[in-house]
C-alpha cells in the first residue's frame, strides 16, 4: 500500500524547518500519518497534526 501523497508548498517548507539529518524520517512519519487518515495531500494542517501526535515541537 504505497499510495503517494503529495506535499503542499507551505507544507514542505515547514518541513525544511526541521534538522536535516531528522528530516527524512520525520517525512516518513508524516506520510504514514497521513496515509493513515486516508489523506492523499500533506497540508500545514495536516503537518501540524502530525507533529502533534508525534510530540514534536
Amino acid at each position: 500500500m504505497s499510495q503517494s501523497v503529495t506535499w503542499t508548498a507551505a507544507a514542505a517548507a515547514r518541513l525544511k524547518e526541521i534538522p536535516f539529518f531528522v528530516r527524512p524520517a520525520a517525512r516518513q512519519k508524516i506520510e504514514k500519518f497521513a496515509q493513515a487518515a486516508g489523506v492523499t495531500e500533506i497540508t500545514v494542517e495536516v503537518y501540524e497534526q502530525a507533529k502533534q501526535k508525534f510530540g514534536s515541537s
